[in-house]
């Protein structure tokens, strides 16, 4: 193969360069541009220009400029050590590098909603803080949750929470000095360092200044929302000396707060390590008892007290620990809603259920209907309900089913109605408005469902024949819901005074409670039931008229 002629050489290198993607400049010893190449030039006259001061630092190094709102990294070196003494420099543009760059810092470090910034950039900080103490250095650390913001969310829109994440984020910020740093580490959950702080009551008396900042109206879309937050207060080094020990004892306060009044501060004190140990064993327990398998069911009839008859029964979930004592849902089942365990052990009690349908219908009746709780957090868990109404639709026996939900699911979201309430219905499973009068009660928003049922809660029924005032605002529930063409349940019923109201001045028929029975298991039901010529009766329908009965024997 011939090589090409000299000519021929010059004008392919001289092609060959123009063609490069990166500018490629030739300067001689007196700063004079004698080639630049077509990508050179498209940086601009600045670019060129500022090469000869580039030119001139050291050679072989590459810097970087900005020209023009442009990230262009220039290096130089000497081509030629003759008296011409040519430098030739090479221009990359790296704007989108650098661009990509800052966005990825961006993205591992800060929070893409608020601009905060984020878990992991917080703990680099606070163990830079720490490693840089020296003895007497005091901070503080502080949790903040906001509360009831899932209800915010609900009832305003993901949108409206997010600007309101944005506010409650520049409010608290506003408050601060230089040295304070505020992130965001959870979906409502944000974390405040207080660098230095001189002493308990400084730091307590900042962060009580943040807590009635957030309890202002925020005003978003034309709202005026309100909020709180819980905050729980941790003292360096008092409380620990690492950042993970006072995560954990701010953690805890701040817990104690929502368990106690929320919307208000607490300081760590060791009673609350305490409790978040016991905390924790429960914690382990239950995950234990899920795997396991380990929770049963309770069943309490609904009685028709004109007729006597049992017309349905509540399943009420019950948890068999590990030294085979029946231990009641109030001590765990928050804590399982909490971490987001409540929905593998409502689908354990639906199995559970269908299991014991033959003794139900045996000890019961064959018609009784049968009522599942569901957590209002479940209830507006579109995945989950859709899996659950699957499941129920699955075992032939929807139409027995009824589904016990709180106000709460009803009323702070239309995802419910709009998502939720077809699936049940299509299954052909009923739907009870569990504990009405106490949650988020709202009539406009009762007349848009079509419930099958209204439990009236307990505190309504306690010594109603004592109370007027709740015998007005039960009249009102009776026709409310009577209106409606909703079954109306009496709860909590136990004494003869208050079945002798309801029977005598309401048109309720039925009703639960301990004056009827208590929730027990099958094996305890089958125990407790009269013999008659050695046989088991064979309903619950004479054992509700035999407690009646010998109520009413024992008062006459």
């Amino acid at each position: 193969m011939s090589e090409p002629a000299s000519t021929e050489r010059q004008t392919l290198l001289e092609a060959a360069i123009q063609a490069l993607p990166v500018g490629v400049v030739v300067h001689d010893r007196q700063g004079h541009c004698i080639l630049a190449n077509a990508a050179a030039r498209a940086l601009g006259d600045r670019a060129i220009q500022a090469l000869p001061a580039a030119a001139a630092g050291d050679r072989g190094a590459a810097n970087v400029e900005v020209i023009d709102d442009r990230m262009v990294e220039v290096q130089t070196r000497a081509v030629d050590e003759s008296r011409a003494g040519f430098t030739l420099t090479t221009l990359s543009d790296v704007t989108h590098h650098h661009r990509l760059q800052r966005e990825l810092i961006t993205k591992a470090f800060f929070d893409a909603l608020t601009g905060l910034p984020n878990r992991t950039m917080f703990e680099q900080s606070i163990a830079d803080v720490l490693a840089g103490s020296a003895p007497g250095d005091r901070f503080a650390l502080a949790f903040i949750d906001l509360d009831n913001f899932k209800h915010i969310n609900d009832y305003y829109s993901h949108a409206a929470g997010d600007a309101l994440l944005r506010k409650v984020a520049d409010r608290i910020g506003g408050a601060l000095r230089p040295s304070d740093l505020l992130a965001r580490i959870g979906g409502d959950e944000f974390v405040l360092l207080l660098a230095p702080v001189t002493d308990r009551d400084e730091a307590l008396a900042a962060v009580r200044a943040i807590s009635e900042r957030l309890k202002q109206p925020f005003f978003i879309d034309g709202h005026e929302i309100f909020a709180s937050a819980s905050i729980g207060l941790s003292l360096f080094p008092e409380h620990g000396d690492t950042y993970e020990i006072l995560a954990r004892q701010a953690d805890n306060a701040m817990y104690r707060v929502k368990g106690e009044l929320k919307g208000g501060v607490s300081v760590f004190d060791d009673a609350m390590s305490q409790a978040a140990t016991a905390r924790m064993a429960v914690e382990q327990r239950l995950r234990l008892a899920i795997r396991d398998r380990c929770f049963c069911c309770a069943f309490q009839p609904k009685v028709d007290m004109r007729s006597h008859a049992v017309t349905g029964v509540e399943v009420l979930l019950r948890w068999r620990d590990e030294l085979g004592m029946i231990q009641a849902p109030g001590d765990f089942i928050a804590l399982a809603i909490e971490l987001g365990l409540i929905n593998e052990i409502t689908l354990q009690l639906l199995s559970e259920t269908v299991r014991a349908m033959p003794d139900i219908d045996e000890v019961f009746g064959p018609d009784v209907t049968v009522s599942l709780n569901i957590a209002a957090k479940q209830a507006c868990d579109v995945p989950f309900m859709t899996a659950f109404c699957a499941a129920v639709g699955e075992t032939g026996l929807a139409e027995r089913f009824v589904l016990e939900l709180t106000e709460e699911a009803f009323f702070t979201t239309g995802r419910f109605q709009r998502e939720v309430l077809p699936k049940i219905r299509a299954i052909g499973a009923r739907v009870s408005i569990d504990d009405f009068g106490v949650g988020y009660s709202s009539l406009s928003a009762l007349a848009d469902i079509t419930a099958d049922e209204l439990k009236i809660d307990r505190s309504f029924i306690t010594d109603i024949d004592k109370r007027p005032r709740s015998q007005i605002v039960l009249k009102a529930i009776e026709s409310l819901g009577a209106a409606l063409g909703m079954t109306v349940v009496a709860e909590g019923v136990e004494t003869f005074e208050e079945v002798a109201y309801l029977l005598g001045a309401t048109q309720i028929r039925c009703a639960q409670g301990y004056y009827f029975a208590r929730p027990l298991l099958l094996d305890q039901i089958r125990q407790a039931e009269p013999r008659m010529s050695g046989s088991r009766v064979p309903a619950a329908r004479s054992r509700a008229s035999d407690l009646r009965a010998s109520s009413l024997m024992r008062r006459a």
